[in-house]
């Protein structure tokens, strides 16, 4: 994968977690601004959605944060991101972040992390893109998921090719080398409404 302009970035936003995750967060946002890359990530102010922001924004970076208008009090909008996209809804949410990214990452996180990542892996399985996938499975948080995909492929719910749906790395500096080691996209969205 040549041109990653856009990265989005799925992940938690609570501070109530241990201090690696949101060390790792900010260090992403670093990594993004040093090369260049823009973030686009669900607009959160704190959490790993605040450190990845902060990471970016302390090196100059360009920050996209996109927040469904009733999430501003629950999930508090981080002030320092100037490119602020409202919408009506989490599926809007979501669809504006598939839209503007050329790849996504996904940090440690909660059910909405959890929900999002499973949802562009469906959406990339039912063949409505192949932007590369990557899961960053920071001191074993994601060991429970790598195990329940392989559980699906071992009992039949899903193809073995589908455990190629994500790559992972176990620390953010390496996200970069996958993404340039990720095949160039065969398919192109058939419709900006997945």
């Amino acid at each position: 994968m040549k041109d990653i302009q856009a990265l989005c970035v799925y992940c938690g936003s609570t501070e109530s977690v241990a201090p690696v995750y949101l060390e790792a967060a900010e260090r992403l946002g670093a990594v993004l601004a040093d090369n260049g890359i823009r973030l686009v990530y669900g607009g959160g102010g704190i959490g790993l959605m605040g450190a990845v922001a902060d990471g970016a924004l302390a090196r100059g970076g360009k920050v996209v944060g996109i927040m469904p208008e009733f999430l501003l009090e629950i999930e508090v909008g981080h002030e320092g991101v100037e490119d602020m996209i409202f919408v009506d809804s989490m599926h809007s949410r979501k669809q504006k972040m598939f839209d503007l990214a050329d790849a996504f990452i996904v940090l440690p996180g909660g059910f909405g992390t959890l929900d999002e990542a499973i949802e562009i892996l469906t959406w990339k399985q039912l063949c409505r893109h192949d932007k590369p996938v990557v899961l960053v499975n920071i001191e074993g948080y994601w060991d429970p998921l790598q195990k329940l995909i392989d559980s699906l492929i071992d009992g039949g719910f899903a193809r073995p090719q589908n455990a190629d749906l994500l790559t992972t790395v176990t620390k953010v500096e390496d996200i970069l080398s996958a993404l340039a080691a990720a095949p160039e996209p065969m398919i192109r969205t058939v419709s900006s409404e997945i």
